[in-house]
């Protein structure tokens, strides 16, 4: 199951991601998604691999996904927007959304998360993981505490402009997961980042096997 996700990810580039998201689904599910996740550095894929439904729905929930994605791409241009296999990773960079050091919410992060909420709620079969990450310098416990004050200060952002609560949950890392290279004061900046994790909620999932079949 791992080569066969592993394959998916790597050797099909041709395919299109609602294509890869049905197929990964079917190989994958959790423990594959968990050793994908930790091979990669990745929390992000990982986490929604393991929960790919596969099949005819995960290409059903696939191609939702891809019109939630090309409209925050086009509302959020702050953000970085991935679709990874049946969900969507939308990256933001800490300097966008906090001062250095803090985990208040700037005048001009309110502003980047007010257009990503007005999508959110345009798409309420969903589920939102928010990830707080920080890069290496600090101790492990004061990345770790910044982190998750960051996830949590965002988090609560969204439940004030109407996310229901039960959608989002969050999580923090710390310096443990980097994407980017610490070693250098650029890649340093990348991972002090934010990221949301968007995946279908079971609503979503019954709809889309009923649809298909399963």
């Amino acid at each position: 199951m791992v080569l066969s996700a592993a394959f998916i990810l790597t050797g099909c580039s041709s395919w299109n991601k609602t294509q890869k998201g049905a197929v990964v689904g079917t190989a994958a599910g959790g423990a594959v998604g968990a050793v994908i996740g930790r091979a990669s550095g990745n929390t992000a894929l990982g986490a929604i691999i393991g929960a790919a439904v596969g099949g005819g729905a995960g290409a059903i929930i696939g191609h939702q996904m891809d019109k939630q994605a090309e409209e925050i791409a086009k509302t959020v241009p702050d953000a970085k927007v991935e679709r990874v296999g049946e969900g969507i990773v939308v990256e933001f960079s800490s300097n966008v959304l906090f001062a250095f050091d803090k985990s208040n919410l700037s005048d001009d992060a309110k502003v980047s998360l007010d257009k990503l909420v007005k999508v959110l709620n345009s798409y309420p079969d969903t589920n939102i993981e928010v990830q707080g990450h920080t890069d290496s310098k600090g101790s492990d416990s004061y990345n770790q505490t910044l982190s998750e004050q960051r996830a949590s200060a965002v988090s609560g952002y969204l439940k004030a402009k109407d996310i229901t609560a039960s959608r989002v949950t969050i999580k923090g890392f710390g310096e443990t997961i980097p994407k980017y290279d610490n070693a250098t004061a650029e890649g340093r900046t990348e991972n002090r980042r934010v990221e949301f994790l968007i995946a279908a909620n079971q609503k979503m999932v019954d709809a889309a096997r009923k649809e298909a079949g399963q």
